[in-house]
């Protein structure tokens, strides 16, 4: 027999999968940056590390501090490292 998984199923999966863990370690607002002690990011083939990431939307920034742990979504944009999803845990 084979297992069938709906595909909208099998999406959110696999974005959970690539969703990243970390701790917030500062946020910029004048600037649009978030600097994270993350684990390893596979998507984009990196060790664990503090970053400092640009984000795709300034409002992603509201209601983010210093110390949340955090699971988000980074990649490459315009060759700048990205957050493009993030929710705190």
């Amino acid at each position: 027999s084979t297992h069938c998984i709906s595909s909208a199923a099998s999406d959110v999966y696999k974005r959970q999968m690539e969703m990243s863990m970390g701790t917030i370690t500062k946020v910029d607002t004048q600037w649009n940056r978030l600097t994270i002690d993350h684990g390893p990011l596979e998507n984009l083939d990196m060790e664990a590390m503090t970053m400092v990431f640009e984000v795709v939307d300034p409002a992603m920034l509201e209601g983010l501090s210093e110390g949340q742990e955090v699971a988000f979504t980074a990649d490459r944009v315009k060759g700048k490292l990205t957050v493009t999803e993030i929710t705190v845990e």
